[in-house]
């Protein structure tokens, strides 16, 4: 049985996608910032492999030259479908990216202690004074 690429690679997509779900799911809450931090460093490195495919010029290589074409006859179409994927991976992972890092901040700073109230201060001024 000889399977498209595309068959295959949508396979991939949808098993990642199931056992993605199960173990963010499967995660106590406890853990949850330090699976956001894994999960920022993986889009970092998408980020860097769809700059890659965008911008294939700075390598000296068209995407063709890296990744197999099935399909030579449609070289032009491939390449242009690349990269406007690539693009649009390029934007996803930076909103993921920043997005992460301001809710990992926010969780970090749940986690410090709060600084006493002025009326606190006050109050421990005039014991202090006493």
């Amino acid at each position: 049985m000889d399977l498209s690429p595309l068959t295959i690679l949508t396979v991939i997509f949808v098993l990642s996608c199931v056992v993605g779900y199960f173990v963010v799911w499967g995660v106590t809450p406890a853990l949850h910032t330090p699976l956001m931090a894994v999960t920022n460093a993986i889009s970092g490195i998408v980020v860097v492999a769809a700059m890659m495919v965008v911008g294939p010029d700075i390598l000296g290589a068209d995407v063709c030259s890296a990744l197999p074409c099935p399909y030579p006859e449609y070289t032009g179409l491939f390449q242009w479908t690349a990269r406007i994927i690539g693009f649009i991976a390029v934007v996803l992972c930076a909103i993921n990216i920043f997005g992460g890092f301001a809710i990992t901040g926010r969780m970090l700073a749940m986690f410090k202690p709060k600084a006493p109230s002025a009326a606190v201060k006050a109050a421990q001024h005039a014991k202090a004074g006493e």
